[in-house]
């Protein structure tokens, strides 16, 4: 269920270049199921910026009524989302979208996990629920350069990951691709989540494999209401075109025309 609530900053941490991580607290982290989905987040208590900003969800502790999202500050609305300290309240609103389908893999069996950039962190939930269910994760993360590398330990401890720099400054040089080529198809079902051109080229890497892509769109309202974040879709659909926000973000490979 979809809900609007004043959430409370338990913490915020500055965790690469432009990189933050920021925990907040309430009852709505109660509706959060699915790994995947994201919030809608008012930046600040006044009129601008108007529009709210979509932010994935990257780990939810239930338990505690609290969840962890993980975003770049380079805009004005995510500028000021980073001065939140402790103690302060955020107008979020959610959970919203449809997330990774965890059902499609069972115990035993190998998922590959690909992201890129601000991509990377649905991915980390998405881990963490399907270690619990007895998947075996392979993770293959893809960043610009060092300085905005994240989360590699806490994936490490999940399972098996592969760091990739664009520049070649840290871990592997080059895309996510130049990883994938080197390694073996054993795995059961991938998911992925990044730029459009990452995600089309998971798509022609694998066409034989059964795959979750999450795109990352524009957004106006985040409720399927604006209509401001539709995709072309494929012959496969009986629609033309979907929504990122409410029909996705996450869809099936081969859904969205890429």
């Amino acid at each position: 269920m979809i809900k609007q609530e004043q959430m409370i900053v338990v913490s915020q941490h500055k965790i690469a270049t432009n990189i933050f991580r920021l925990t907040l607290k309430g009852q709505l982290v109660q509706e959060m199921k699915q790994p995947g989905q994201f919030v809608h987040v008012r930046v600040a208590n006044q009129m601008e910026p108007l529009l709210r900003r979509p932010i994935s969800i990257c780990s939810i502790n239930r338990e505690a009524s609290e969840f962890t999202m993980i975003y770049r500050a380079e805009g004005r609305g995510t500028v000021l989302l980073s001065e939140k300290r402790p103690g302060d309240y955020i107008d979020i609103l959610g959970p919203l979208g449809q997330g990774f389908p965890i059902e499609k893999v069972s115990s035993g069996d190998k998922a590959l996990l690909v992201g890129g950039g601000i991509g990377v962190p649905p991915l980390y939930e998405l881990s963490k629920r399907l270690v619990e269910k007895g998947v075996e994760p392979i993770h293959v993360l893809g960043f610009q350069s060092e300085n905005v590398v994240f989360y590699e330990e806490l994936f490490n401890q999940l399972g098996e990951t592969h760091i990739v720099t664009a520049d070649g400054s840290y871990g592997h040089k080059g895309f996510v691709t130049n990883v994938l080529e080197t390694m073996n198809d054993d795995f059961a079902v991938y998911y992925s989540c990044g730029p459009t051109p990452m995600l089309a080229a998971m798509e022609k890497m694998y066409p034989h494999k059964e795959g979750y892509l999450s795109f990352e769109q524009r957004m106006g309202c985040g409720i399927g209401a604006c209509f401001a974040c539709v995709c072309e879709s494929t012959e496969k659909m009986e629609v033309d075109y979907l929504k990122v926000c409410s029909d996705g973000p996450v869809f099936q490979s081969g859904v969205i025309r890429v």
